[in-house]
């Protein structure tokens, strides 16, 4: 071959390898890992990595699902130990100084420092709601991208309500006990009027109501927590409220603790067994579907209050999601990229719609109000939320806030006698 025509080639070849697009290259790999598993939550997350995947090739982010936190947390720990960390890790709520002390994350503030896009995508942080944006806000710094945000809410099993002759869902404890005293006399009465899973967020939320705090400095915002406030004057009508609740057979406490008691209330109220119960906003959709297909329906209010004292507001609840420190600059941006993608309005709007938890973003409440959402569901929870603004996370001196919320919860369970017990209908959890 003449060699001019070689040497042409050649060059010809060069200068297409020169102009192929980034993207053609291998994907930069953006693992992310979560701690759910069910097809509703995991399943969403992995539907928008495969979404936006398709639009910026030049990422491959995957979904990696974990039973729960504890797995996860203990997962990370290891990845740590062998310098295999993910590039996203979820931590929950009350764990936000704890993954601040781990040495694994940097905050979304400092990776992000002035850029108001990247990729493309808008980083605005302002349109997050503000009692979130406060949470997540810790010595003036933006730490971690918020996602599964819930609070405490009420369901009700209408059915049975009306049954009673109550119009509305109870939004005091006084109410409560009026309700109960209707529901309990009826013909066909529940084995109990309510129920609600021990775990320490619901002694927190109640307090929170009260305007009380549950620990010393400011909860923790000041400086480090160094004492709970148990037995402060809110912290003990929360305990008796619930005793003489009880003691007047409204109240049904399996004996479960913790995370092992949201099952005890998913099996009492699905099989109409109490006509009420405390829970998160979390499982909004799945427990107005239940309804639907059983033939009663569910409705969503805000969680009781004590009305001896008013009601300041509520706390959030759920996880945020956490920026591993020390990754490449591809890597990062790409992880950067796709917290926000995902977290946008029209995403923000759909995971609400898909779980009930709540839409981070005022844009996506505005969008969804615009679309009639909050007019086809009864629940007067979704559209206006009402959170207390930032009284937490604690920030733990010798032991962190998930130890304070189990001795929390280890407190009730010495209190209300275990166990309330119901008829051998339920299914095993």
């Amino acid at each position: 071959m003449n060699r001019k025509l070689v040497v042409l080639l050649s060059l010809t070849l060069l200068a297409v390898l020169a102009v192929v697009p980034a993207f053609a290259q291998d994907p930069a790999e953006v693992p992310v890992w979560i701690a759910f598993t069910d097809a509703n939550r995991l399943g969403w997350a992995q539907d928008r990595a495969a979404e936006f995947n398709a639009a910026f090739p030049q990422y491959n982010v995957t979904i990696q699902g974990y039973a729960n936190y504890e797995e996860l947390f203990a997962a990370t720990a290891l990845a740590a130990e062998q310098g295999s960390l993910p590039a996203v890790v979820q931590y929950f709520e009350v764990a936000t100084q704890v993954a601040r002390d781990s040495g694994y994350f940097k905050s979304i503030a400092s990776a992000l420092g002035d850029r108001t896009e990247i990729n493309g995508i808008s980083t605005a942080l302002d349109d997050i709601i503000g009692p979130v944006a406060a949470y997540y806000t810790l010595d003036g710094e933006f730490t971690s991208m918020p996602w599964n945000t819930s609070s405490a809410i009420w369901f009700s099993n209408m059915n049975i309500l009306n049954a009673a002759g109550i119009d509305t869902p109870p939004a005091t404890w006084a109410e409560i006990d009026a309700a109960c005293e209707a529901i309990m006399a009826l013909p066909e009465a529940p084995e109990y009027c309510w129920t609600f899973p021990n775990h320490g967020w619901f002694f927190e939320q109640w307090l929170a109501q009260q305007d009380a705090a549950f620990a010393n400095n400011d909860n923790g915002r000041a400086e480090r927590a160094t004492e709970v406030a148990f037995n402060s004057d809110a912290g003990v009508a929360i305990l008796n409220w619930m005793r003489e609740q009880q003691d007047k057979g409204y109240l049904y406490y399996s004996g479960a603790q913790g995370g092992d008691s949201w099952g005890t209330v998913d099996q009492a109220f699905g099989a109409q067994q109490v006509a009420m119960a405390a829970y998160s906003s979390s499982d909004t959709a799945v427990y107005t579907q239940t309804g639907v297909d059983n033939g009663y329906e569910v409705v969503a209010s805000f969680l009781p209050y004590n009305d001896a004292t008013g009601w300041t507001g509520n706390l959030i609840g759920g996880a945020s999601l956490w920026l591993v420190d020390g990754l490449s600059t591809e890597v990062e941006d790409g992880a950067l990229s796709f917290l926000f993608w995902m977290t946008n309005t029209e995403n923000a709007a759909s995971w609400h719609q898909t779980t009930g938890y709540i839409a981070i973003r005022q844009s996506a409440v505005d969008q969804l109000t615009a679309a009639g959402w909050y007019d086809e569901i009864r629940t007067s929870v979704s559209r206006r939320i009402s959170l207390r603004p930032a009284p937490s996370p604690l920030r733990p001196a010798a032991r962190s806030l998930a130890h304070s919320r189990r001795s929390a919860t280890s407190s009730l369970r010495r209190l209300i006698p275990c166990c309330s017990r119901l008829m051998p209908t339920l299914r095993p959890y």
